[in-house]
């Protein structure tokens, strides 16, 4: 009895999760912003790695670590606006599939 009670209550807590989750669309325009956070993003990553292999030929170990800092925390700026593009594209198509259902 205990057994089929604790798993009711699961069932009805993961189910009232999933129907409490409504979708909104993102603004309009986020993703294009979005998109252009991620090619800066890209673009200042490249930067830092031709920075850094200028230094390591240089031979100038101080800057060599300064840029490794540096490039590590635009690697993670670059993976979490890619994560958020996704799931703001994510969102989008979703709403877009909801209100094409609705107008069925």
């Amino acid at each position: 009895m205990k057994l089929r009670t604790l798993v009711a209550a699961v069932l009805v807590a993961f189910a009232g999760t999933t129907l409490a989750q409504t979708t909104t669309a993102p603004a309009k325009g986020t993703l294009k912003a979005d998109r252009a956070a991620v090619k800066a993003d890209r673009q200042a990553v490249r930067g830092d790695v031709k920075q850094l292999r200028a230094d390591r030929k240089a031979g100038n170990t101080v800057a060599v670590e300064a840029d490794k800092a540096k490039l590590k925390t635009d690697r993670e700026k670059l993976k979490a606006d890619r994560e958020k593009m996704r799931t703001d594209a994510k969102a989008a198509k979703q709403a877009r599939g909801e209100k094409k259902a609705a107008t069925k």
